[in-house]
C-alpha cells in the first residue's frame, strides 16, 4: 500500500490499515455505536462520593489525542465534541482471556494518534484526582491516514499551537481538531443568530425565503458573478441582496418580512470582505429610517447580552459599548468635521478635486455617489469606534432610498458604524414607481461609462412598485462582521467554517 505520493507517515498509516484487516478488525464499522455521555457531561457531574453508581457503564466515543504507554496499562486521552477526558486502559481488562492481541498489537501498535475509539467502562478519579474512566472494552471506530499537526501541551498549558492562517481556513477540519477553542467561536455565532431570529418572532416579523439565482443583480451596487442556465439557455447571477425580493413581499401584503440570505460578490477580498457571506435583510410597512435606528439599537444591545452578558464587549484593545442610544451624524457633517471640507452640493469635477488633494485613487467611471462614498471611507469611517448611525446621504448615493422629507438633495438612509466599519445600511423605501424608474436610469447610465458596480434596471420591481408599495423602512445587517464584533475575532475567515480560498496547487 506504500505510494512515493505519500510522506513516510502516510505510507506507515496505511500499512497499519492492511495489519488491521487482516487480523479481521474492520477500521470503518457501519455498525451503531451506542453512545450515552460525552466528556463534558462526566466531568461536570461525576463526584466520587455521591454518585458513583451512576457513572458505572459509560459509553463514549472520540478522537485519540494522547497516548502514555506503562506496559500491561496505559492513559490516553480522547476529544469528542465537548471536549477532552482521560482514559485508563489496563491490558487485563480489555483483554480478560489469554488472547492479548488488541492490547499488545492492536493499542500498542497500529493505533494512532487521530483514530476515532469507542470506549466503555466506568467513572473514577486518578491518585492525582482527575476525572477518567476505566477502560473495560475498546473499538476502532475510524481510522486516521494522515497525522495530525503536533500541538505540544504540558500542564495545561499548549506550546506552538498551530496558528498559521493558510493551514487553518483551507483545512478547518483539521483546525477544529487541534484548536477545539475555535469551535467556540462558530457556537456563539449560531447564538447571535438564534437570538436576532428570537427578537424578530417576538415582534411579529415572518422568516421568508427568495431567490439566490436571480435574472437581474438587484438591490445592491456590487459586481455579481455569472453563470448560464443550460435549459432556458439565459444568464443568472448570484444573488447580491435580496432587497428587492423582499421589497415584492410588502406590495403583495406583508407588514414585516426578513431573510437571512447568503448573498455573493465578484469584488476584493481583506479581513472584512469574502465573496460569499451572510446578511440579514428585513423590511416593515407603514415603518420609517427613525423607527429603524430604534429597532436596530434595541436589537443589538439584547444580542450583546445575550452572548456576553453585557451591552460592553471587548474588540481587540478597544471596548465597545452597545447600549442604546447609539450616537448619530449626517454624513456631509462627518465628512466636514474629519476632512473640512463642505462637499454638499459640489459636482463631479469638484468632488475630484477633493479626492486629488486627499491622495484618494479615483477611477474615471466614479460618479459623484462613488467620490463621496470614497472620501467617507478612507476619511471618516475609522474613525466610529463606538455605534453611530451615519445619516442623510446625498441622493445620489441611494438609488433605492426615499428623498428626504425636509432636507433638498437628500435620502432618508443610515449605515451603523462599529469599529470603524459599516455594519448595517437601511432606508425609508422608494416607493414611489416614477422617481425609482429615473433612479435606475441614472444607475444605467452610470454602468455604460464603465462603472461595473452601478445597478441594472430592474422592470419586474418597477411593475410591482406600480402596484402600490406601503410605505416602509428596510435594513441589511452584515451578519459575518456583527459575528467579529461578538466574538473578537480580527478577520471575517475566523467566523466563517470555510472562507473562499485560491485552489490549492498540487492536490489531486
Amino acid at each position: 500500500m506504500s505510494s512515493p505520493q505519500l510522506s513516510e507517515q502516510e505510507n506507515i498509516r496505511r500499512e497499519k490499515l492492511s495489519e488491521l484487516q487482516k487480523l479481521g478488525i474492520d477500521p470503518y464499522p457501519a455498525a451503531l455505536y451506542p453512545v450515552n455521555t460525552n466528556a463534558v457531561f462526566i466531568k461536570s457531574n461525576y463526584r466520587e462520593q455521591e454518585n458513583k453508581q451512576e457513572f458505572a457503564a459509560v459509553c463514549l466515543a472520540g478522537r485519540v489525542m494522547s497516548i502514555r504507554d506503562m506496559g500491561k496499562a496505559s492513559f490516553a486521552v480522547i476529544q469528542d465534541s465537548t471536549g477532552r477526558i482521560q482514559l485508563y486502559i489496563k491490558r487485563d481488562e480489555i483483554c480478560p482471556g489469554e488472547d492479548k492481541t488488541l492490547y499488545d498489537r492492536v493499542w500498542k501498535h497500529l493505533l494512532d494518534i487521530g483514530d476515532i475509539i469507542g470506549i466503555k467502562g466506568y467513572v473514577f478519579t486518578t491518585r492525582t484526582g482527575e476525572i477518567s474512566v476505566h477502560v473495560s472494552e475498546l473499538s476502532l471506530l475510524a481510522k486516521s491516514l494522515r497525522p495530525l499537526p503536533i500541538v505540544k501541551e504540558k500542564e495545561g498549558e499548549t506550546f506552538d499551537a498551530v496558528t498559521d492562517p493558510e493551514f487553518r481556513y483551507r483545512q478547518r477540519y483539521a483546525d477544529l481538531i487541534v484548536n477545539p477553542q475555535v469551535k467556540e467561536v462558530f457556537v456563539l455565532r449560531t447564538r447571535i443568530i438564534q437570538s436576532i431570529r428570537e427578537f424578530l418572532n417576538e415582534r411579529g416579523a415572518l422568516e421568508v425565503d427568495t431567490p439566490v439565482l436571480q435574472s437581474i443583480p438587484g438591490g445592491a451596487t456590487a459586481r455579481p458573478f455569472i453563470t448560464h442556465h443550460n435549459t432556458l439557455d439565459v444568464p443568472f447571477y448570484l444573488r447580491i441582496a435580496n432587497e428587492l425580493y423582499l421589497k415584492r413581499l410588502i406590495v403583495g401584503g406583508f407588514d414585516w418580512v426578513y431573510e437571512f440570505s447568503r448573498n455573493f460578490r465578484n469584488e476584493g477580498m481583506d479581513r472584512t470582505h469574502n465573496p460569499e457571506f451572510t446578511i440579514l435583510e428585513w423590511y416593515a410597512a407603514y415603518k420609517d429610517y427613525f423607527w429603524m435606528m430604534e429597532i436596530t439599537e434595541q436589537l443589538l444591545e439584547k444580542v450583546a447580552v445575550a452572548i456576553q452578558g453585557s451591552t460592553r464587549v471587548q474588540v481587540g484593545e478597544k471596548e465597545i459599548d452597545f447600549k442604546a442610544p447609539f450616537k448619530r451624524i449626517g454624513i456631509l457633517d462627518a465628512i466636514r468635521e474629519y476632512t473640512g471640507y463642505e462637499v454638499s452640493g459640489m459636482q463631479e469635477e469638484a468632488l475630484r478635486g477633493i479626492c486629488q488633494k486627499l491622495h484618494i485613487h479615483t477611477e474615471p467611471s466614479m460618479g459623484k455617489a462613488r467620490l463621496i462614498e470614497e472620501i467617507f471611507g478612507s476619511q471618516c469611517e475609522p474613525n466610529f469606534i463606538q455605534p453611530t448611525f451615519i445619516m442623510d446621504y446625498p441622493v445620489e448615493m441611494s438609488p433605492l432610498t426615499k428623498k428626504h422629507r425636509s432636507k433638498e438633495g437628500l435620502v432618508e438612509r443610515f449605515e451603523l458604524m462599529i469599529n470603524g466599519k459599516e455594519i448595517a445600511n437601511a432606508y425609508s423605501e422608494l416607493n414611489d414607481p416614477l422617481d425609482q424608474r429615473e433612479r435606475f436610469e441614472q444607475q444605467a447610465r452610470l454602468m455604460e461609462r464603465g462603472d461595473d458596480e452601478a445597478m441594472f434596471i430592474d422592470h419586474d420591481f418597477l411593475r410591482a412598485l406600480e402596484y402600490g408599495m406601503a410605505p416602509a423602512s428596510g435594513i441589511g445587517i452584515g451578519i459575518d462582521r456583527l459575528c467579529m464584533l461578538l466574538t473578537n475575532q480580527p478577520s471575517i475567515q475566523d467566523v466563517l467554517f470555510f472562507p473562499q480560498m485560491r485552489p490549492e496547487k498540487g492536490l489531486d
